[in-house]
């Protein structure tokens, strides 16, 4: 379902791409911000987005509105069950209102993902308006890897 046309990554699309994971970004702190981020990319959903879960092999295309909505509802879900505190804090993007990229962290595997460290933890999920490149291979945990497999393979 994440497939399609094969594309030869470069190293500008790499660079790119690093480029824009490395970048300023800020947290949807409270619920509330994060829902108001959702709302945007629900009304964004033809704009593009390539959904990447790290640790698998990056999508070659953009998803289509419907898979993108069906990721908003499924990931929406998972993080309010599995991340049981009165703020989010665990959704990033590089611009609340107008988004291209957004890093949404795995409730079980966060490690110190925001503050400073040498080895922060990878991010389970990024959607981003550039192709993605293979990130450092990460453990991701069997359950997630199953949860993904799951809701789009299945």
């Amino acid at each position: 379902m994440f497939g399609g046309n094969l594309k030869e990554i470069t190293m500008t699309d790499q660079n790119d791409y690093m480029q824009a994971f490395r970048g300023s970004f800020t947290s949807a702190l409270r619920w509330h911000h994060l829902d108001a981020l959702w709302e945007v990319l629900r009304a964004d959903a033809d704009g593009g987005w390539y959904v990447y879960a790290v640790g698998e092999t990056p999508p070659t295309a953009p998803v289509d509105a419907d898979t993108l909505q069906v990721f908003i509802h499924e990931i929406d879900k998972l993080l309010r069950s599995e991340h049981a505190e009165k703020y989010c804090g665990i959704v990033y993007a590089d611009d609340l209102q107008r988004p291209s990229f957004v890093k949404i962290y795995d409730p079980n595997n966060l490690g110190v993902s925001c503050g400073y460290s040498d080895n922060p933890p990878l991010p389970g999920w990024v959607l981003s308006k550039i192709a993605p490149v293979d990130l450092p291979a990460i453990a991701v945990p069997k359950n997630r890897k199953h949860w993904w497999q799951t809701l789009f393979d299945g």
